[in-house]
C-alpha cells in the first residue's frame, strides 16, 4: 500500500526537474530521493504528451515506464503510462477515463518531446488540472527535458529555433510554478556541448549570443533556472529547499544577477522568489475524473500463476506455456519479472502491470 502520500497531505510534493540524464545514474539517484518518502509498491504515471506528435510517442514512454521498473526496483514500482497525446482526440488530455490513474498517483513523469506541443496540448486540460491538484496533495512531480521548460512561466521554443529556423522569441508557458507564487524560466542543457568546437549549443542549445538576445528579453523580476547536463534540481516545498543532484551545477539568474550553486549543495526555494503554498481545497482534482477501484485477482488465478512460476523455475516450460494459455484464456496477461510475476486484465494495452499476490502455500512447497 502507498500510503506515505494521500488526499490529506497538507504540504505539495517535490518537483524534479532534470538538465539530462534521467534515465541514467542522475535519474536513478534524483528519483530515489524523490520515492523514499514512499512505502511500496510507488505508483508512477508516465504522461506521453510531450511526445505526444511523435508516432513513437509509446516507445519514448515505454523506456522511461522500463527505467523505474529496471532501475528502481526496491520501491516496486507500480508504473502506468496514459497515453494522452494531445487534447482533442480520444487518447487524449481531456478523457476523464483515460486520466483515472492520476489520482492516486505517487509520482507523475512527464519528459522528452516538444515544449511548445506539450504546453498547446496541456495548458487547461483535464490532465494539467489534475496533475496540479495531485501535486498539491504530495504527488511527486518530476520533469525533464521538453517537460521542464514546458512547466515555466514562458517557454523556450527550441525546435522553432533551433532546427526551423525561427527568430529567437519565448512562448507562454503552462506557469506551473506560478501556483506558487514563483515565476520561473527552466533551461535545461546548460552547458551543452553537441556542436564541439563549430557551433555554441549551450544554454538549451541556443548558445551564448541568442541567448544573450532572449535574456533581454524576460520580464524583470522572473527567475532563470538554468540546469547543468546529468544534474537534476529537487525543489522541496516542505523543507523549502533545492538540492543539486548528478555532475553539473544549477544556475539561478534574476535580474542579470547570477549564483551557480555545485553538485550536492542546497540552497532555499527563496532563491527561485517570493513563495507561497495555497491552501489545499484550492486546487481541487477534477470530479469528472473517476476513482478506480483496486483490482484484485481471484484466488484460483493467484493459484494459476504461481503453478506457472513453479513450471519456469523448474524449467518445465511446455507446462508454462500451457498455463499462459489458459490465464489468457480467462482474461489475464502475466508479466515475468526479477522481482516476481505480474497481471494485468488482457487485452489492456495501457494498464499497468501489478504485483500478484503471494499464495498462502506456494505450489510444490
Amino acid at each position: 500500500m502507498s500510503g506515505a502520500n494521500s488526499a490529506a497531505s497538507l504540504r505539495p510534493g517535490p518537483v524534479v526537474l532534470f538538465g539530462s540524464g534521467e534515465t541514467g545514474p542522475t535519474g536513478r539517484l534524483a528519483c530515489e530521493r524523490a520515492l523514499a518518502r514512499f512505502r511500496w509498491p510507488v505508483r508512477v504515471v508516465v504522461l506521453e504528451t510531450p511526445a505526444g506528435f511523435q508516432p513513437n510517442s509509446a516507445l519514448v514512454a515505454g523506456k522511461i515506464a522500463d527505467f523505474f521498473r529496471q532501475r528502481l526496483p526496491n520501491f516496486a514500482p507500480d508504473v502506468t503510462v496514459i497515453p494522452a497525446r494531445r487534447r482533442d482526440s480520444e487518447l487524449g488530455t481531456n478523457n476523464p477515463a483515460l486520466l483515472a490513474p492520476i489520482r492516486r498517483a505517487d509520482v507523475i513523469f512527464l519528459g522528452p518531446g516538444s515544449p511548445t506541443y506539450a504546453v498547446k496540448h496541456l495548458a487547461g486540460t483535464l490532465a494539467y488540472r489534475a496533475l496540479a491538484a495531485r501535486h498539491r496533495q504530495g504527488t511527486t512531480l518530476v520533469l525533464a527535458s521538453a517537460a521542464a521548460i514546458a512547466f515555466g512561466t514562458y517557454a523556450l521554443p527550441v525546435y522553432e529555433i533551433y532546427k526551423v529556423g525561427d527568430d529567437p522569441h519565448w512562448q507562454p508557458g503552462l506557469d506551473f510554478f506560478g501556483l506558487y507564487g514563483l515565476r520561473v524560466v527552466v533551461v535545461p542543457h546548460w552547458n551543452n556541448r553537441e556542436g564541439g568546437d563549430e557551433l555554441d549549443t549551450s544554454r538549451c542549445f541556443m548558445g551564448q549570443a541568442r541567448w544573450a538576445y532572449l535574456e533581454a528579453r524576460l520580464p524583470p523580476g522572473l527567475t532563470v533556472l538554468g540546469i547543468e547536463e546529468q544534474t537534476a534540481a529537487l525543489l522541496d516545498f516542505d523543507r523549502g529547499t533545492v538540492d543539486v543532484i548528478g555532475r553539473g551545477a544549477v544556475i539561478v539568474r534574476r535580474d542579470r544577477t547570477e549564483r551557480t550553486f555545485d553538485p550536492g549543495e542546497t540552497f532555499g526555494l527563496d532563491q527561485l522568489g517570493r513563495w507561497e503554498i495555497p491552501p489545499a481545497g484550492w486546487l481541487p482534482m477534477p470530479e469528472s475524473i473517476p476513482e478506480l477501484p483496486e483490482p484484485e485477482l481471484p484466488a484460483e488465478v493467484v493459484r494459476l500463476v504461481w503453478e506457472r512460476e513453479a513450471a519456469r523455475r523448474a524449467a518445465d516450460w511446455v507446462r508454462a506455456d500451457a498455463l499462459r494459455a489458459e490465464l489468457n484464456r480467462l482474461g489475464y496477461e502475466i508479466q515475468d519479472t526479477r522481482q516476481g510475476p505480474r497481471w494485468r486484465p488482457a487485452g489492456q494495452r495501457y494498464a499497468p502491470f501489478r504485483p500478484v499476490p503471494a499464495p498462502e502455500i506456494l505450489p510444490g512447497g
